[in-house]
């Protein structure tokens, strides 16, 4: 990345300024803005999330938000009401009063004398669900919003439930909160009150994953501040972002084609990340983008803001199988909307573990339907160990790996080697006819890239509990023995496929601990008269209207010094031991201790997720989630413990989870839960 010392704007900083709620409750912001605002107002920019602007997300806010102020604008980082500096507790995710603390804010904003009276949101992740959510409330200064990594389906299209299976990233994204909703403020900036502040963080704590748990299908709950239960809502302009390797990125195409507002889309190889700090690369000049963005619908630049496609994604091409990537090769392609007039929905039957036409090349078969075939899968509890995250964040390694040991518990389905190079863009769909021997079954879905020497890279996947096949509004049992028509698509993704290598679809009845198993194994039959394999194929004679480089260099402000107190640690080690049939997944994140010089302040940041079982007992199947956080400098040490451990059997989840906090050492705070909640998602 290019640091950038010289912008249009010189630009100052207020590091805590409190904005004060209509409950009273008192927001601690960060401000950028320019100099000269105070004779000539500016748009203001908000960005509201849980995760510390005065230290954690810090080297990140120091990039982007004086980049942006520097153009011209006012950049506001707000710390939600129970993290960092502001007042009150954090309970949960994304409720009402979190939108309504927003549109508060936006309300400030506008009545600054800085401020022109005209706002905007930006976000990734939470921030970015936040600025859609708010957007949908339709505040009267906001007139745009830029949003990364992202849902509109807080249920079916985030890390809690997937095809009405539950992800294990609800147990791991719930441990992240537990830990940073209870982290105690600065005393350097609220002073003598931080530990009254912190104690009551502490006393209101619960571990989140309890109340995801007791809302296992669409509900109310879900159906709150979800954009997809109407898109008309949204009523302002919308730059929406992510990447192959996340597991927002269907968001963006599902935007783009449902709301009707001007709109842009953009999707890269990129993990969890904004697109200008891009893993895997290519990084972009994407904050160059968004003041561009700013620039046209807050100031009204005629710009070019809106030329071009309405969608630039990165057609990705063949790579071996990895858990990580510093670059993944392809090229920028353009589509004029969404759904694209150029891709093609290309029917593939599913014919004795084959997926073939005559000449190799997934088309529709044109052969007269043979007799039956019936193809049985029971999976062992092993597939899955090398799926890598729902949701990447390169760091530790966690893509999925070479799925040649997966597909040995798979249901496998293939073409022939391809007589020429095929591309696709959008989201596949499997369709099968299937039966189960329970009542209750789960079907994992992998479309994956076989080099000629055999090495498989999985593409793309779906996952579907098999009780939701009709929606996820309450499930449905199976009759055991009874056929089922059901449809389960794959997540967006654009990849090519060489000449002389195959397209393999694979089929699982588990994929932990990507997946949280079925209350019990299932054995699924699979009808070939009625299963298929539809691919988006976008022709390789396709016009490119994009040049080879449509993006600038990414470039930024230069991020405040830190300095590296203590080593940093990652890990993603999987093991089984065939003495007791014991396997674990292990995954360490541990930043090490460091120090913000900007403000003196030392943190340490450790995380571990482990995933076991034994044997194909989906009754041992337990997930645990542990976090330290550390805060101190001279005089004043904090330590916050968590961890959640979650098990199962066929009746209920059960939960045990333990916060302790300590100060100098000393353990000032200790609670547990153990709580039980019934499955009732089947």
């Amino acid at each position: 990345m290019r640091h950038v010392d010289r912008l249009p704007h010189a630009v100052k900083q207020e590091d805590h300024v409190t904005i004060t709620m209509s409950d009273g409750i008192r927001l601690s912001a960060r401000i950028w803005r320019p100099i000269t605002s105070d004779e000539e107002p500016v748009p203001a920019i908000l960005e509201a999330i849980p995760y510390r602007k005065n230290d954690l997300t810090s080297t990140r806010d120091a990039i982007h938000h004086p980049y942006i102020a520097g153009h011209g604008y006012a950049c506001v980082r707000v710390d939600l009401r129970g993290t960092g500096e502001s007042e009150g507790v954090l309970l949960d995710e994304y409720l009402e009063r979190e939108q309504c603390d927003a549109e508060e804010v936006l309300a400030w904003l506008a009545e600054q004398p800085w401020c022109d009276g005209t706002t905007g949101m930006m976000g990734i992740s939470w921030g970015a669900f936040a600025a859609l959510q708010v957007a949908a409330r339709r505040p009267p200064s906001l007139a745009a919003i830029v949003v990364a990594s992202f849902t509109d389906d807080r249920y079916a299209d985030d890390m809690h439930y997937v095809g009405g299976a539950m992800l294990s990233d609800n147990l791991a994204e719930a441990g992240t909160m537990f830990a940073y909703a209870t982290c105690p403020p600065d005393p350097a900036v609220v002073g003598e009150r931080w530990r009254d502040m912190w104690r009551e963080r502490l006393d209101s704590a619960s571990p989140w994953v309890l109340e995801w748990l007791r809302h296992q299908h669409r509900d109310d709950y879900w159906r709150h501040a979800s954009l997809s239960e109407d898109y008309r809502a949204l009523g302002c302009p919308v730059l929406a972002s992510s990447g192959w390797a996340d597991g927002y990125s269907n968001a963006v195409t599902r935007l783009l084609s449902q709301v009707d507002v001007p709109r842009k889309g953009l999707i890269g190889p990129w993990s969890h990340t904004l697109p200008h700090l891009g893993e895997p690369g290519p990084a972009i000049g994407y904050l160059q983008e968004v003041v561009r963005w700013w620039d046209h619908w807050l100031k009204g630049a005629d710009n070019g803001a809106m030329d071009g496609p309405m969608i630039r994604a990165w057609m990705q091409e063949s790579v071996p199988p990895s858990t990580s990537y510093e670059e993944r090769p392809g090229r920028w392609v353009g589509e004029p909307g969404w759904p694209s007039p150029h891709v093609q929905e290309v029917v593939c039957p599913l014919r004795d573990h084959v997926i073939v036409n005559d000449d190799g090349k997934p088309a529709p078969s044109r052969e007269a339907e043979p007799a039956e075939r019936v193809h049985t899968v029971q999976s062992p509890l092993s597939v899955g160990q090398f799926a890598g995250k729902w949701a990447s964040y390169n760091a530790p390694p966690d893509l999925p790996y070479d799925q040649r040991e997966e597909d040995g518990g798979s249901l496998v389905f293939e073409t022939q080697p391809l007589t020429e190079r095929v591309e696709i863009l959008g989201a596949p769909a499997v369709e099968l006819l299937v039966s189960s021997s329970r009542e209750s079954a789960q079907v994992a879905v992998r479309l994956s890239d076989v080099a000629a020497d055999g090495r498989a890279t999985r593409v793309t996947y779906g996952v579907l509990n098999l009780a939701h096949r009709a929606g996820d509004g309450g499930p449905e049992p199976l009759e055991p023995g009874r056929r089922y028509r059901v449809r389960i698509p794959l997540n967006g993704v654009a990849q090519a496929f060489p000449a002389g290598h195959r397209i393999r679809l694979s089929l699982s009845t588990s994929y932990w601990p990507l997946v949280w198993p079925a209350p019990a194994p299932a054995l699924l039959s699979i009808h070939e008269s009625g299963s298929s394999l539809t691919l988006p194929v976008r022709p390789t004679d396709t016009p490119e209207t994009l040049p080879s480089a449509p993006f600038g260099e990414p470039e930024g402000c230069a991020p405040p010094d830190v300095t590296r107190l203590t080593e940093p640690e990652q890990a993603w080690t999987v093991s089984r031991n065939l003495v007791n049939y014991h396997s674990s997944l292990d995954i360490v994140k541990d930043r090490g201790l460091q120090r913000f010089e900007e403000n003196g302040i030392e943190v340490g940041l450790r995380a571990c997720e482990k995933y076991t079982s034994v044997a194909d007992d989906f009754g041992s199947v337990t997930g645990e989630s542990a976090w330290t956080l550390r805060f101190g400098r001279p005089g004043w040490d904090v330590r916050v413990e968590t961890r959640t451990v979650l098990t199962s059997d066929e009746e209920e989840f059960h939960v045990d989870a333990t916060l302790d906090g300590y100060e100098d050492g000393r353990r000032v705070f200790s609670r547990t839960w153990n709580e039980s909640v019934p499955r009732v998602n089947v």
